[in-house]
């Protein structure tokens, strides 16, 4: 389905917006994967950094999870009857990206100044040593990016599902098929979890990361209840 720019999220619109540029949606991700895993195997084996990318390698596997759901998702959300406030809240605002760099900051902060501060060795240090190489640490930032801009839109999302339940009604075959594109997007954020194992001596973090489908969760119930009530269901 053909969008206008300006009515998508940034990721979507991003490798359509190059020049000379048009592949599918499959290549973009299979770029997406090979590009990120060759870095991280590259730089794995010059610093001999092979239990950091393991890390590296489950973060870029949810990274490209997380772009094909967020394709699949919007893909789906613009078959169905979509007011124009509701279209150009969830598309036009950006404010996925605003959510994503509010989150960012956040993680930054707490991986170089939170952390290091705490007992015991921090994050950093663990997974590249006491001596980070600058490539890897500019890398891991980086996929970092990638993962919590996906957040932002996830929380985006769920936001504007619960504000288009309580403004709109619709006939019961399109509120069934809201109500699943919500639930997509429940396993959207869930894909988040795959990283868990990695952050389990990191109580804010496996609490941001546990907080964040939580949250998403929660208001896709909101969401789902509120149009159950509008159809009887």
């Amino acid at each position: 389905m053909d969008v206008e720019y300006g009515e998508t999220w940034v990721y979507e619109s991003m490798v359509g917006a190059i020049p000379g540029v048009d592949v599918s949606e499959r290549v973009a991700l299979a770029i997406q994967f090979v590009a990120f895993e060759g870095i991280i195997l590259g730089l794995a084996a010059i610093y001999d950094l092979w239990t950091a990318a393991i890390a590296g390698t489950v973060a870029v596997v949810v990274a490209v999870t997380g772009s094909w759901l967020m394709l699949r998702f919007s893909r789906t959300v613009r078959t169905l009857p979509m007011p124009t406030t509701y279209r150009r809240l969830l598309f036009g605002s950006g404010l996925e990206v605003v959510l994503g760099v509010l989150a960012y900051v956040a993680f930054v902060t707490y991986l170089f100044v939170y952390d290091p501060r705490t007992t015991g060795e921090s994050l950093v240090v663990t997974l590249f040593g006491p001596e980070p190489p600058i490539a890897v640490v500019y890398v891991t930032l980086l996929v970092c990016w990638d993962l919590v801009y996906r957040i932002g839109a996830s929380w985006w999302a769920s936001v504007t599902g619960v504000w288009r339940a309580v403004s709109y009604s619709f006939d019961a075959e399109t509120t069934r098929r809201y109500r699943r594109v919500d639930a997509l997007n429940v396993v959207f954020a869930a894909t988040q979890l795959l990283l868990v194992p990695f952050v389990t001596d990191q109580p804010v973090l496996l609490v941001a990361l546990v907080g964040h489908v939580v949250a998403v969760t929660a208001a896709t119930v909101l969401s789902v209840r509120t149009q159950g009530r509008e159809i009887g269901t």
